[in-house]
């Protein structure tokens, strides 16, 4: 009975012993992917954009000034009022264009008198010459009296045509001051929204040097998106090219579009010396360096439609430009590529079913910095390795021997 007991104990012990061994020697094995970051290839759909910020404004915009000067009698809108074309805007105190219509009249009615006046002495005068070159005929009248007749009719008819050259410049007289008496009422020239007042009622403007605003149009029911492109996007961007955006307003919703045009030339070109004509040397240099140390745009521009009026004018819009699109295809984290090669070949390490790791030659599609396309190379469902976490390496502990010794 006794020997049975101790049996026991002593098998017991062995089988502690042989777990607890098994047990230390598997804490001893690593796994080879325990330092790996590892991502399979999937399906996915991969979008190359470029991003832009642009600045919305009317389709049209246009700025109604007087082109006479006086006192606004009436303003006939307000802020956000809609108008269509030939609609009044505003009216100018119309006194003085008045009075130099009638005095415009006025000229032209005397010197068509004028002119039939000396239409009635040519007849007269053509009267005189035809008798004198009768009686010269018959020598009974001098030379000199039918040189004087002629000469007379010749006066008087050069005095009408010069008289009718003057009823031409009183009347283009005329048309101009019936023209600036037009200008004293300001209409739209487009149908569009009031989006600016600049002038109030009973303000005297001074058209004088130039034509002063009285409010601004814009048609916004179109609206014209002004997308700032770098210098280092410019080159991969396209006329044509489709585009989305949204605003700061409404993140969610994206409109689309397609870029209609991009300028061959940024901005600053306008500050070139070359086309200012700078002569001073040093303001040459100052600019040239002020121009080489900032930031370099090119302006792209396509409309887009704004019937609900939720695009207002300025808005800042964040324009992704679709430079190519992948749809179903095979994808895997771009931090999974090597570095290019000098052929500019790209590899990844490939985890196969027993840990082990192998580099393998891709050939890659686009690339939207997160996922990029394997258009051959890797199958779905293959791992590879796209990072090393950064953990630090600690010795396994010795397990504690059963029993406590």
């Amino acid at each position: 009975m006794k020997l049975s007991i101790r049996t026991t104990i002593v098998a017991g012990g062995l089988a502690a012993l042989a777990l607890g061994g098994w047990w230390w020697w598997s804490r001893g094995q690593k796994d080879p992917l325990t330092d790996l970051l590892v991502a399979q290839a999937t399906i996915g759909d991969i979008q190359q954009t470029v991003q832009a910020t642009g600045t919305l404004r009317p389709v049209r915009l246009v700025a109604v000034g007087a082109q006479v000067s006086g006192r606004i009698t009436a303003l006939a809108v307000a802020v956000g009022d809609r108008v269509k074309k030939g609609d009044l805007v505003a009216t100018i105190d119309s006194l003085t264009q008045e009075n130099g219509l009638k005095s415009a009249k006025a000229a032209l009615a005397d010197v068509r008198a004028q002119k039939r006046e000396k239409e009635a002495s040519l007849v007269y005068a053509q009267a005189v010459l035809e008798r004198e070159t009768a009686t010269f005929a018959k020598q009974a009248s001098s030379k000199d009296a039918f040189e004087s007749a002629r000469a007379t009719v010749e006066t008087t008819r050069a005095q009408i045509e010069a008289l009718t050259a003057q009823i031409a410049q009183a009347e283009v007289k005329v048309d101009t001051a019936q023209v600036d008496l037009g200008y004293t009422r300001i209409v739209a020239p487009i149908d569009g929204t009031v989006l600016l007042v600049m002038a109030q009622e009973g303000q005297t403007v001074n058209a004088v040097q130039s034509a002063p605003t009285i409010v601004a149009l814009g048609r916004i029911d179109r609206m014209t998106v002004r997308a700032e492109i770098s210098e280092a996007d410019a080159p991969k961007v396209k006329v044509g090219q489709p585009v989305t955006f949204s605003i700061l307003g409404d993140i969610e919703r994206r409109w689309e579009a397609t870029l209609e045009a991009l300028d061959p030339a940024p901005d600053t070109l306008r500050s070139d010396s070359a086309i200012t004509s700078s002569t001073s040397s040093s303001a040459s240099s100052s600019s040239s360096s002020s121009s080489s140390s900032s930031a370099i745009y090119y302006y792209g521009r396509f409309d887009v439609p704004n019937p609900d009026g939720m695009l207002r004018t300025y808005m800042t819009a964040q324009i992704r430009v679709i430079l190519g699109e992948a749809k179903g295809v095979v994808t895997v984290p771009t931090a999974a590529l090597s570095p290019a090669g000098r052929d500019g070949g790209r590899t990844v390490d490939v985890v196969a079913a027993d840990g082990t790791t192998a580099r393998r030659a891709i050939t890659t599609g686009l690339d939207d910095k997160v996922r990029v396309e394997i258009r051959s190379g890797l199958t779905v469902g293959e791992r590879v390795v796209v990072g090393r976490r950064s953990t630090e390496a600690k010795a396994p502990s010795m397990p504690r021997p059963p029993g406590g010794l």
